[in-house]
């Protein structure tokens, strides 16, 4: 694979402003047929006061990131307090609504049920860390929550890189969605009876998990704990500068983060119905390779 293979660049250089129907339809099929749309051209710039949150100590020791849940404006695994964490706060919402605006702005046909989810802060570099292999984000992997089930709905993601030293945001992306359930689909085993209902009883699980939801965490599971696919299987590494944004779909895309610091990101869920081509989805996909309905 080639890093042209699973990116589309677009000369996109404004956060807010119109943009022409032709980019519109052009984004919005590379984005749902499982490509990385980057903006090499759109970066988040920050306030004066802003810049002293560069710093890999902003998280506090017990995460690697900072989040602000933008239902409750509460801020989770910063390492400051006071007026210091309410300006940090401030910043996340500042880049969340931009992020927002921008999506509806690409591709109107999202604007009506686009959910913002958490908006997050990276500040810590990726190398170097050590972690769990289930949580070692820089082994491929498609994004599924263990606690909170979407039955079918989308993960949508935009990234800033906002690093001050030049940093390169790291990325590897993996073989197409259909390809990698195909591969992988026969190793998970069935959910035993009533698992799912004894799950979200017991407080694991937020809801009870969809059969979707099952398979995508086998899917996640899977291709971590598998080293040969991890070093053999289909992929391209691509980098992401300073002052650039980038935005996939990370229940579809196959995606490690290699390397990097500073990094934005805002979540967003969308439901099938929104897509404009509902059947590239991975429950689409799914339901085709099982035969059944999964939701």
């Amino acid at each position: 694979m080639k890093p042209e293979d699973v990116v589309e660049t677009l000369p996109i250089s404004e956060w807010s402003g119109g943009i022409p129907p032709e980019l519109q339809r052009r984004a919005a099929d590379a984005l749902e047929g499982g490509k990385v749309l980057f903006f090499p051209d759109l970066p988040f710039r920050l306030e004066a006061a802003e810049t002293g949150f560069l710093d890999q100590t902003a998280a506090s020791g017990e995460r690697k990131n900072v989040s602000l849940d933008p239902r409750t404006g509460k801020l989770g695994g910063a390492a400051y307090e006071g007026e210091e964490a309410r300006a940090l706060a401030a910043m996340l919402e500042r880049f969340g609504q931009q992020a927002t605006g921008f999506v509806r702005g690409l591709i109107p046909a999202y604007a009506a049920e686009l959910e913002r989810a958490r908006t997050s802060f990276r500040p810590v570099e990726v190398k170097g860390r050590s972690y769990s292999t289930r949580h070692d984000d820089r082994l491929l992997h498609v994004d599924a929550f263990p606690t909170r089930p979407l039955a079918g709905r989308r993960i949508l993601r935009l990234f800033s890189n906002i690093a001050p030293d030049g940093a390169l945001r790291e990325w590897r992306v993996g073989e197409p969605f259909a390809d990698h359930a195909a591969r992988f689909l026969p190793r998970i085993r069935a959910p035993l009876p009533g698992q799912a209902m004894v799950m979200n009883l017991l407080g694991l699980t937020k809801a009870p998990r969809t059969r979707y939801d099952h398979l995508m965490m086998g899917l996640h599971d899977q291709a971590k704990y598998d080293g040969d696919y991890q070093a053999n299987g289909p992929r391209a590494d691509v980098t992401f500068p300073p002052n650039s944004s980038w935005m996939v779909y990370t229940d579809q895309v196959l995606h490690a983060a290699l390397g990097g610091r500073f990094a934005l990101e805002q979540t967003f869920h969308l439901p099938v119905e929104a897509m404009l081509h509902p059947e590239r989805t991975p429950l689409r996909v799914l339901e085709r390779l099982t035969g059944r309905a999964l939701v």
